[in-house]
């Protein structure tokens, strides 16, 4: 599918390139031009939310996309994922997701969607633009950028939008190279064909590696392990009709022990115990877990599989050694493939790590509306994970950075479209 958004050369007049060799990455950001855009580094829901948004308030906004087409990380999803959350929450600011998607949209609606989005909207986008630095520009008015092919472009402000799965992430376990079996990531797994009547090993219990065992079984393999290292929490999607969003929204302001000792009864009342399948019921709260990076996993037939014994739940890999895969309580295990749902990078070091706006774990410190200290101008879109639901959150965090940078002032206006 050809992406049908607005296609610009960045560098056109208006967008205040600097001249090659300038540097500025020891100035301090000062008040930025009016004559310079905003630049939104990601063409995914993220930036393209943002870029309305933008557009909403006035404000010209240039998505920036290093592939040739928006929504380049949902394209490459494996093929049964659908949204965890309903449609009607799902959608981005100014167009509602279509009713004949559904109530869960799938990874091609999601696809779909984004690229009406685009031309709905009549956004800027420039793809086969790859941003690989931002820095303060040298005149201390706004941000210099460092893109594909030596271009450097100068905007008034830049929301940064490359997406919480940027980089796959695939741990150093020991033995690693040496394994002569078939070991991919879970990024570069797209449906069970390859598997069919073959045993697999999937590494991971969040909802990507729970969702590609359930996957496997349906799709024919011989047998399907599942490495679990922590229990997590697991809920149903929905019960009786009631989304677990709505209950994630309702309870998403609330302490979090107050949450934790909620959840505890409704988790035995909605999903039985698999303590004698592998999975025991976790020992910290749910929302503890959450504020620590966890997400509960969706049931969407992990439950099943497991009680069926269609899913085998086994210890954690500690390693590869004589063409087996070491397990964390001494087991070998010889499986046909291995699918490491081990999650993703953020990997924003290279593009921003120099400006002191990244934790210890490369998490920006700030996001949506606020800015870091010390670099006025600067978003960060999409790096938080809330259980709310990631689109509904990106459509709400798109809107105030539209209206924090319309405040500031300082940018170069068009016409709003609404």
């Amino acid at each position: 599918m050809a992406d049908s958004s607005t296609s610009t050369d960045p560098t056109e007049p208006g967008d205040a390139t600097e001249p090659a060799g300038s540097s500025g990455s020891s100035g301090r950001v000062g008040r930025a031009r009016a004559d310079r855009p905003v630049y939104v580094i990601g063409g995914g829901p993220g930036g393209l939310a943002a870029a309305y948004a933008l557009r909403a308030q006035g404000v010209r906004a240039v998505v920036l996309e290093k592939s040739d087409r928006v929504g380049a990380s949902w394209r490459k999803h494996y093929d049964r994922l659908h949204l965890h959350t309903t449609r009607r929450l799902s959608g981005l600011p100014g167009l509602p997701m279509p009713r004949r998607f559904g109530r869960w949209v799938s990874r091609d609606n999601v696809v779909r969607y984004l690229e009406k989005y685009a031309e709905y909207h009549e956004l800027e986008v420039v793809t086969g633009v790859e941003v690989s630095r931002v820095e303060p520009a040298a005149d201390g008015s706004g941000w210099l950028l460092h893109a594909t092919g030596g271009r450097e472009l100068t905007g008034s402000a830049v929301v940064v939008a490359t997406g919480y799965n940027h980089t796959p992430h695939l741990p150093d376990w020991p033995g690693r190279d040496a394994y002569t079996g078939e070991l991919l990531h879970a990024g570069e797994y797209r449906n069970a064909a390859p598997f069919a009547g073959r045993d697999v090993l999937v590494v991971g219990v969040g909802n990507t590696g729970a969702e590609i065992a359930v996957d496997l079984v349906e799709g024919g393999a011989s047998r399907v392990r599942l490495a679990v290292r922590t229990a997590p929490h697991i809920v149903r999607r929905s019960t009786a009709g009631w989304a677990a969003q709505f209950s994630a929204i309702a309870v998403r302001h609330l302490p979090v022990a107050l949450v934790d000792r909620l959840a505890k009864p409704m988790a035995r009342l909605s999903v039985p115990d698999l303590s004698a399948q592998g999975l025991p019921r976790p020992d910290t709260g749910l929302y503890s877990r959450v504020n620590a990076g966890s997400i509960p996993v969706q049931d969407v037939g992990l439950i099943d599989a497991v009680r069926k014994g269609h899913v085998e739940i086994v210890a954690a890999v500690e390693g590869f050694e004589d063409g087996t895969v070491v397990l964390a309580d001494g087991d070998r295990i010889e499986p046909e493939a291995v699918v490491a749902a081990t999650g993703y990078r953020r990997a924003l070091e290279d593009l921003v790590g120099h400006l002191d706006v990244l934790d210890e774990r490369g998490k920006p410190v700030v996001h949506g509306a606020r800015t870091p200290a010390g670099a006025p101008g600067l978003y960060f879109q999409g790096y938080t994970n809330p259980i709310s639901g990631m689109f509904r959150e990106l459509a709400l965090d798109a809107q105030k950075i539209a209206k924090a940078v319309a405040r500031r002032g300082g940018v170069e206006r068009q016409p709003a479209r609404t």
